[in-house]
């Protein structure tokens, strides 16, 4: 073969030095990416329309609070069907469609003669306002004290479940409450985004924060934390961070073989969800 038609030899660190490039800018892309796109990425919302008629199984009635000329938190109340309620449970749900996904689980507190007072978030069914970590807090506020308005802070039981603990927790911490309870907790978003992108500065790069972990500690009700081993949202290892903040007294249960969306359906869950409501 003629030595013209011979390929030029590219050296070995020439090679290593393209592969570097390739791989700084496949990081880069990603890490903008992530820090661009982490609201997407953390929220799942399903707006409805103003006019939206809702229905469901178990006495209700919707409530709007003018946040501000702009702004309405949309909040659902549901009541025990016999009996005076006893209490309130404000329900603060997960971070996917809205209240008409997580209405199901109002019978788990309306059996036991509690409310249930389900509020969406800033975008989220009819609620309305900027997708912001203070709006969050800030709207829950105002559900507490209108909660606070009809019941004694020793019948307020504040419930979380997955993105709303961080929600639920941020309550406890800053107003007299019964009870928290928390399903499927993680300890806070920044520490939960390093399980997904460990290789990223995302301490820093964070939008959110939702710091349960630090909300436990001024916590002075019982708390009661569940939490399944098959996570696959938010991994049990996350969420096992919060019990060095717990008091003396708070529980943290495991539920084995638990997933993210199913701890309902086991007895040890179901037997002391009812044994914290009688």
């Amino acid at each position: 073969m003629d030595s013209t038609s011979q390929k030029p030899k590219v050296s070995t660190g020439r090679k290593i030095y393209r592969i570097a490039i390739v791989f700084t800018l496949i990081y880069c892309s990603v890490g903008i990416a992530l820090y661009h796109l982490q609201e997407k990425l953390l929220f799942h919302p399903k707006p409805l329309p103003q006019d939206f008629q809702f229905r469901f199984d178990i006495p209700f009635k919707e409530v709007n609070i003018p946040m501000t000329e702009t702004e309405n938190l949309n909040l659902i109340q549901f009541f025990p069907h016999d009996s005076t309620a006893k209490g309130v449970v404000i329900y603060f749900h997960g971070n996917s469609d809205n209240v008409t996904r997580y209405a199901k689980h109002a019978n788990n507190f309306t059996e036991h003669g509690y409310e249930v007072w389900m509020p969406d978030y800033p975008g989220y069914g009819k609620t309305t306002g900027k997708l912001t970590e203070e709006n969050f807090y800030n709207q829950a506020k105002e559900v507490y004290k209108l909660a606070h308005s009809k019941f004694s802070a020793d019948s307020i039981i504040v419930y979380g479940k997955s993105l709303g603990s961080g929600v639920a927790s941020y309550i406890a911490a800053n107003f007299e409450c019964k009870r928290l309870i928390l399903e499927t907790p993680f300890y806070n978003i920044p520490n939960l985004y390093i399980h997904y992108a460990p290789i990223y500065p995302v301490k820093r790069m964070s939008h959110f924060q939702f710091p349960v972990g630090e909300n436990l500690k001024e916590v002075k009700c019982p708390v009661t934390i569940f939490h399944g081993t098959d996570d696959a949202v938010i991994p049990y290892s996350n969420a096992l961070k919060l019990r060095k903040d717990l008091k003396p007294g708070d529980e943290f249960i495991t539920i084995e073989g638990g997933a993210h969306n199913n701890l309902v359906t086991f007895p040890l869950f179901q037997s002391k969800l009812d044994s914290l409501l009688k």
